[in-house]
Formats: C-alpha cells, sequence, structure tokens
C-alpha cells in the first residue's frame, strides 16, 4: 500500500517532481517547487515539444538527481478528473520509490488546494490496490512506496485527509471480500471478518441458523439448505448520534458467497465468477467501516445476508413454496433466483426490528441488468422518486453510475402465481430485472421510502481501468460514503 505524506518542504533527491499544469504553465507557480535549473529545463523543452498543456498530456526530463514532469488537467477539474490523474501518476510511476507532487492551487483555479491534495491522493490508493495473498512466488508489489503531496503555508495535512483515506480502506475491505475464493469465506468465515469491525465502535450482531429458524428468516434458510456451510445474518449498528434513537438510513446487502445456481445449476463455464456473488454485502460493510472511520454524525444500520447456494438432496426444489418472513408465500420456480429471496426476508426484518423509513438494498442480483447496462452502470428502482433522486446524485457525485428503470403495475403481475401469493421469477425472458425489483418491492411497508441497486456486472473489472484493477471493483462503497455524507450535511 501507498503511503501518502503532505509537507511543505521542497524535496531534493532520487525523486520523480511532479508539477500540475491548470490550463496552462505558470512560471511563477511553478518557482515555489521547482529549483531555477529545474524550470529553466522544463520551459525549454516545453517550448522544443510543442507542450500546449491540454488535459492529461505529460512533459518528462531527467536530471542528476531527480525526474523531472509536468502533467496538465482541466482549468477547474472535478474530483473524479483528480483521482484519475492520480491513477494515471501511479501507473506511470510505480516502479519509482518516491513522487512528490506540488499540489498547491493556482489563483484563479476554483478548486481548493486540500482537494487538489487529497482527490490525487485518493487516485493513488484506489489504483494501487492488489489481491496477492495466495501466490507463492509472484508478489505484485511495486517499488513505489511513498507519495509526497507539497503545498505551502500547511493547508493540507494527513488529518484533513482522513475522510478520504477512510473511504480508501472502506473500498480496499470491500474488494479483498469479493476477491476471495468460496472455500476461504464461508457464511461463517465471513460474518467473523466483520464481527471484527466491533473495534470501530460498531455494535455487530450475528445471527446463527438456530436464531434465523427462531426468527423464521424462513426464504433465506430454504436458499442454505442445500449447503454443508451454515448460513448467517449480520446487522451492524452506527451510532453517530447517539441523542437520536432513530436511524437515518437502513442498508441491505446480499452475500451469496457462492451460487452453484442450486438445483437449478447454472452452466459450468463462468462459474468461479460465482465466489463474488456477496459483492453487495461487501459493498454494505465497507461503506460502514469508512463511516465508522469517518465518524460522521449520522446513525446507519445495515443487514447482510450471507448464504451459500448449492444442490443437494437437501436442496430447495423448483416448484417449492416457502412462508417469508412477512407472511407472504413464495413459489419458488428458479432456485437460481435465489439472491432476492435472501434479501426479501432482510429488508423485512430490518423494517421490523430498527423501524428504518429511509431503505437501500444492493445486489449482484440479474444477468438481465448486464444485458439492458452492460458493464458501465448499475440499474436502479424505488418506491419513491425524491429517494430515487438523492440515489442518482451520489451516484453521479461519486462516479458509480446508476440508472432508473420502471417498477409499474404492468411488471409487477408478471410475478403472480397460481398456487401463492407470488414466484421468484416470471416465466419468459423479459423485464428480469424489473420483476426482480417489484418482488423486493411487495416486502417494503408503504410508509418507507426505498431503493434497490442491482449491481451485477460492476462487482468486477475484466479490463483495469484508471481506478479499478482487474478483480473485484469495491462499487457501491463510495456511492454510500456519499450518500451518507449528503444526509450528513442535510
Amino acid at each position: 500500500m501507498v503511503e501518502i505524506i503532505f509537507s511543505n518542504k521542497k524535496e531534493k533527491k532520487d525523486i520523480v517532481k511532479v508539477g500540475l499544469i491548470f490550463g496552462k504553465i505558470n512560471k511563477n507557480y511553478l518557482a515555489d517547487f521547482f529549483d531555477r535549473d529545474e524550470l529553466d529545463l522544463l520551459i525549454s523543452l516545453a517550448k522544443r515539444e510543442n507542450f500546449k498543456a491540454e488535459k492529461n498530456e505529460i512533459l518528462a526530463t531527467k536530471t542528476k538527481n531527480a525526474d523531472l514532469v509536468l502533467i496538465a488537467t482541466a482549468a477547474t477539474p472535478s474530483a473524479y478528473d483528480l483521482e484519475v490523474l492520480g491513477a494515471k501518476l501511479y501507473s506511470a510511476f510505480k516502479d519509482k520509490q518516491k513522487i512528490c507532487i506540488y499540489a498547491q492551487s493556482v489563483a484563479n483555479a476554483k478548486i481548493k488546494t486540500a482537494e487538489i491534495a487529497y482527490n490525487i491522493g485518493l487516485g493513488f490508493e484506489m489504483s494501487s490496490y492488489s489481491f496477492d495473498k495466495y501466490f507463492t512466488t509472484k508478489k505484485m508489489c511495486p517499488k513505489l512506496e511513498t507519495v509526497v503531496f507539497a503545498a505551502k503555508n500547511k493547508v493540507i495535512s494527513k488529518n484533513g485527509y482522513k475522510d478520504y483515506a477512510a473511504l480508501a480502506t472502506g473500498v480496499r475491505y470491500a474488494r479483498d471480500l469479493t476477491n476471495e475464493p468460496s472455500n476461504h469465506l464461508t457464511p461463517a468465515i465471513m460474518a467473523d471478518d466483520i464481527k471484527r469491525l466491533e473495534y470501530l465502535g460498531l455494535e455487530i450482531e450475528v445471527l446463527d441458523k438456530k436464531s434465523m429458524q427462531e426468527r423464521e428468516f424462513n426464504l433465506a434458510l430454504s436458499v442454505a439448505q442445500g449447503s454443508a456451510n451454515e448460513p448467517r445474518i449480520v446487522v451492524l449498528k452506527y451510532k453517530g448520534n447517539p441523542d437520536k434513537q432513530d436511524f437515518d438510513l437502513g442498508l441491505v446487502g446480499k452475500g451469496v458467497t457462492f451460487d452453484s445456481g442450486g438445483i437449478s445449476l447454472k452452466p459450468a463455464n463462468g462459474m468461479w465468477d460465482m465466489k463474488q456473488d456477496m459483492a453487495g454485502s461487501a459493498a454494505v460493510v465497507g461503506a460502514i467501516k469508512a463511516l465508522a472511520l469517518q465518524k460522521l454524525n449520522i446513525n446507519v444500520v445495515a443487514v447482510v445476508g450471507l448464504v451459500e447456494n448449492m444442490p443437494s438432496g437437501t436442496a430447495t426444489r423448483p416448484g417449492d413454496v416457502v412462508r417469508s418472513m412477512s407472511g407472504q408465500t413464495v413459489e419458488i420456480l428458479n432456485t437460481d433466483a435465489e439472491g432476492r429471496l435472501i434479501l426479501a426476508d432482510c429488508l423485512w426484518y430490518i423494517q421490523q426490528e430498527y423501524n428504518v423509513k429511509k431503505l437501500v438494498n444492493i445486489a449482484t442480483l440479474t444477468g438481465a441488468i448486464l444485458v439492458a447496462l452492460g458493464k458501465e452502470m448499475a440499474g436502479i428502482m424505488g418506491n419513491n422518486q425524491e429517494f430515487i433522486n438523492n440515489i442518482v446524485k451520489a451516484a453521479n457525485q461519486s462516479n458509480e453510475k446508476v440508472w432508473q428503470l420502471p417498477l409499474t403495475k404492468e411488471y409487477n403481475q408478471m410475478i403472480n402465481s397460481s398456487i401463492a401469493d407470488m414466484k421468484n421469477i416470471s416465466e419468459g425472458r423479459y423485464a428480469g430485472s424489473i420483476t426482480a425489483g417489484c418482488f423486493l418491492q411487495r416486502f417494503i411497508k408503504k410508509d418507507v421510502k426505498w431503493v434497490h441497486i442491482d449491481m451485477a456486472g460492476m462487482d468486477n473489472v475484466d479490463k483495469p481501468k484508471p481506478l479499478y484493477p482487474k478483480g473485484a471493483s469495491g462499487f457501491g462503497v463510495k456511492l454510500f460514503n456519499q450518500l451518507m455524507k449528503n444526509i450528513h450535511n442535510q
């Protein structure tokens, strides 16, 4: 992991010195960072190379003591622009040991120095993640150890960066969980790992199979009954405002630590990726970890349902009817449509037990959302447009994009069953993501504002992107963190 340091001193030797250009080269601005000879060398090189200071354009040269770099960004870059800039710098110089970046804002820029430094630092942390714990000979450890941010007048500091560092920690935790192979992350193991977060001051309760039976998590138990690995429900409570009894937000995450499809067995090709069918729960616990580190003045409760979906002589059969915790009955036509069963009980439980009035669930729920949206954004549905708009706003701010799909009575009728209150899939290929949302909506009370996020396809990165190395993305942590900050700032 890269160490982020903040300094007011000039670094002299054995370093990459990076100056940021906001729209055009400002020699007086750069003189506070580069020595006179260094700056003269860069200016002459810029003229010779026709350096135009266009966005993401890089100018680099070497001296005896340092690598000198100018990199251009927009005149007024967004937070995301700066994160991507940090990722690009990491990619370009990860084989160096130390980088020093002059992050001082220019006089006419609308963005503050601290925001420049902290977002670039977050970009470094997001892009430098690796998961190499199971290699015995090969380690994915770059040489880069330290990134120093330099600015005048002590306007940047480690303490100022702590909320960004907390967010990076939450994303890393979600990625670590999602990358784990299923034999090393059963429901019980994952529950124990989450339980360790009590050191952050969280209240965490783990419900075992017996406790789930007592509380009638019947749908979730029906998913788990084919596996030798028993299920768990984990409840996390963060009380940043202990004087207030109510919770400002409830989060629910799907945690299928391996999804074979059950009796409705998935095809063998690609089934190895089903270790990541718990990415929704990872996003929830990663966001709660970041929240606890940031110590925001809000109250949040989260529930994650952890199961393994396997075929066996004890597994749920297609055609079985199960009574949910809410009392509604479900005809299970397809055991591979298991995530909505787990979420249904968890959603009902969090409303009954904690009286939440704003509720978001997240899950790698349907392959159909991939057909609709590809791997560019998640799908969202809900029962309150104002609350949906709040999620969209947080998604745009965090650059974890979402797109709204409709929930109407016409779609809802598609999951009516002839022998039970509902069936867990509609018969036919159409509107699979929407009918899954309709299913979940039947477990939401009338006075609760609710949004469902279908993140299937967003949990995993096939080819590296600037902020996302190949593998688990940690999608959802930044979105939830931004949502909670927005609630905090209301």
